[in-house]
């Protein structure tokens, strides 16, 4: 097994096709939570950025539009299949300040001298995540920003309290962890930047629920796409996930409930 299908081994949702599809979803659901913190860490046109892990490239695009013509934006991801979905959208939205990558941030250094580097729900994924770290910080130029949100599974809830929920959460929590990644690494983020050599930290906390809409819907959704993984590390049976899965989907419909996502923790900073 190469550096790269290894580091997609630790990656515990499926990807490809199916997984671009659940990716516009959840960039659908933090898009606005997302913005707000890109303009609290100083975007601003002319800006050149690098979006690490960027999937279908939902949030370049949204880069892309912020720092306008003037300025440029990379993204770069593993998944060869999302990065070629993310090349066609670009063209066929005319967006020209953009480029795609398929590059491992595990593995590779990536360009150097941007203005921004953002990376959203990438760390909770890596055994390794001080590298990826060192490396994003490699990119920047001095004084140059980076922008970092990641989950803390631990955090989710429901009203009535659903022990499917509870179960999706825990089984994403040890599959992640079997794989050497931590779903719960939120609040260790300003200590990982700290310790990488970032300063000027600052750190806001943000989490979606709701009793309609997309929001409910991702639990499901990422109960399904988690299910190789969890079988794989023999975490659960088929037939209790399907039920999982099951329960999720009856939990997302009923309009009397209230679901949320995990929390997220967002953390920004410079390199000096």
């Amino acid at each position: 097994m190469t550096g790269h299908e290894s580091n997609k081994a630790h990656y515990i949702i499926r990807g490809g096709v199916e997984g671009r599809e659940r990716l516009r979803i959840l960039a659908r659901v933090h898009q606005q939570t997302t913005l707000a913190l890109l303009l609290r860490a100083g975007i601003r046109s002319g800006m050149t950025c690098l979006d690490v892990g960027c999937g279908g490239g939902d949030l370049a695009f949204d880069l892309a539009r912020l720092v306008g013509a003037s300025g440029r934006v990379v993204g770069v991801d593993i998944d060869e299949v999302k990065v070629e979905i993310a090349r066609e959208e670009a063209r066929a939205q005319q967006i020209a300040n953009i480029e795609f990558r398929c590059s491992n941030i595990a593995e590779t250094d990536p360009e150097g001298e941007v203005d921004l580097v953002h990376a959203r729900f990438l760390l909770s994924h890596l055994p390794n995540p001080a590298a990826a770290l060192a490396r994003m910080r490699s990119a920047l130029r001095p004084g140059g920003t980076i922008v970092v949100s990641d989950t803390d599974f631990r955090g989710y809830f429901s009203d009535p309290d659903s022990p499917a929920l509870q179960r999706y959460a825990e089984l994403y929590i040890r599959a992640a962890r079997r794989r050497g990644a931590d779903a719960n690494i939120g609040p260790g983020l300003p200590r990982l930047l700290s310790s990488t050599g970032f300063e000027d930290l600052r750190l806001n906390v943000v989490q979606p629920a709701g009793t309609e809409g997309e929001t409910k819907l991702l639990a499901p959704l990422t109960m399904e796409f988690i299910a190789d993984a969890v079988l794989a590390e023999g975490l659960a049976s088929r037939s209790e996930i399907d039920g999982i899965v099951a329960d999720l989907y009856s939990l997302a419909r009923d309009p009397k409930t209230v679901c949320s996502g995990p929390r997220v923790l967002e953390v920004w900073g410079r390199r000096p």
